[in-house]
């Protein structure tokens, strides 16, 4: 059974928050991803452990959920912690009630809250009035937790981050501007290319500045597809119409036609370029199924990265 006694830079995360990545030093990053690739080998090597024994996790539900739901609960139970499912249509908060009251009732039954849900406000709202941990599962602007995962899977698969150049092609969304903090925050490279109107948000760019001048981070923008791809180690991509931008899918699927990851595209990068989607795909829109479904993909081990750089990031907020 593993016995933790957490990292010296992890042990100043217990009873924080997760909004952003940028709640985080470079630092305590760098050490949530070498803690979820201890976790993950144990895990694989049947290791058991209950560190978090007796701790309860609040799972709030406001958007559907696949990766996100199954993940936390999979990482609570494999802690030894359990967890609560609820969702707004069950909870007196969607009939009104305030979220200062919720959550400062949930942080008398519970350890921490995950909260998945549209506006950012929202989860800083909760955070505020909450005293145990709270964790963005995902919001319209932010999705620290896939790109935790996502650094996971890159040192996975290509070693040193620093060392390792990542192509963003698609939608400056929420997925990209936690990327973003991500890559500023181990000194990677990222390049980004998005179409005109679909640029990642100027207060995004601030966030990183400083972060990336401390790390030698390089983030660079073009509208060109095929420039920002070139001799990348890895090609990312995601769904060109979130959650709540359905009205808009016609409209962006001719904005996006050229932005499509293709074996075309691939072939700009490296030879051994990873592709990486953190789900759910759309086959013959912004990816096509040669890629998605060819060896070069990573898009399941970058999934079941979730799991584990979840885990990090929960025994450290709690353990």
């Amino acid at each position: 059974m593993a016995v933790y006694s957490l990292d010296s830079v992890l042990q100043g995360l217990k009873g924080k928050d997760c909004l952003t990545l940028t709640d985080y030093t470079p630092e305590e990053i760098q050490a949530l991803i070498k803690l979820a690739v201890k976790l993950k080998q144990e895990q694989k090597a049947g290791v058991k452990n209950t560190a978090l024994q007796g701790k309860v996790l609040a799972m709030m539900f406001d958007k559907p959920s696949t990766r996100t739901r199954v993940s936390f609960a999979v990482g609570m139970a494999q802690l030894g912690g359990q967890f609560l499912e609820l969702s707004s249509k069950e909870m007196q908060y969607g009939r009104g009630e305030s979220l200062e009251d919720t959550a400062r009732t949930l942080s008398g039954y519970v350890d921490a809250i995950m909260i998945r849900t549209f506006s950012q406000q929202m989860v800083e709202e909760l955070a505020k009035h909450a005293t145990v941990p709270v964790i963005n599962g995902l919001t319209d602007l932010y999705h620290p937790c896939q790109a935790l995962a996502d650094l996971l899977t890159l040192m996975e698969e290509k070693g040193d981050l620093s060392r390792v150049k990542l192509a963003y092609v698609g939608d400056g969304n929420n997925v990209l501007h936690s990327l973003m903090h991500g890559a500023a925050a181990v000194g990677m490279t990222l390049t980004i290319a998005t179409p005109k109107g679909y640029e990642p948000l100027p207060k995004v760019w601030d966030e990183i500045e400083k972060v990336a001048k401390q790390t030698g981070a390089q983030i660079q923008f073009y509208y060109d597809p095929m420039e920002a791809v070139k001799e990348a180690d890895a090609i990312y991509t995601d769904v060109w119409a979130s959650m709540g931008q359905e009205e808009e899918k016609e409209k962006r699927k001719k904005d996006f036609a050229e932005y499509q990851v293709n074996e075309t595209l691939m072939k700009q990068a490296k030879a051994d370029a990873i592709f990486m989607h953190c789900l759910p795909a759309y086959r013959g829109l912004e990816v096509t199924a040669e890629v998605i479904d060819g060896p070069q993909s990573v898009v399941f081990q970058q999934a079941e990265n979730r799991l584990h750089a979840q885990k990090a990031l929960l025994l450290s907020l709690l353990g």
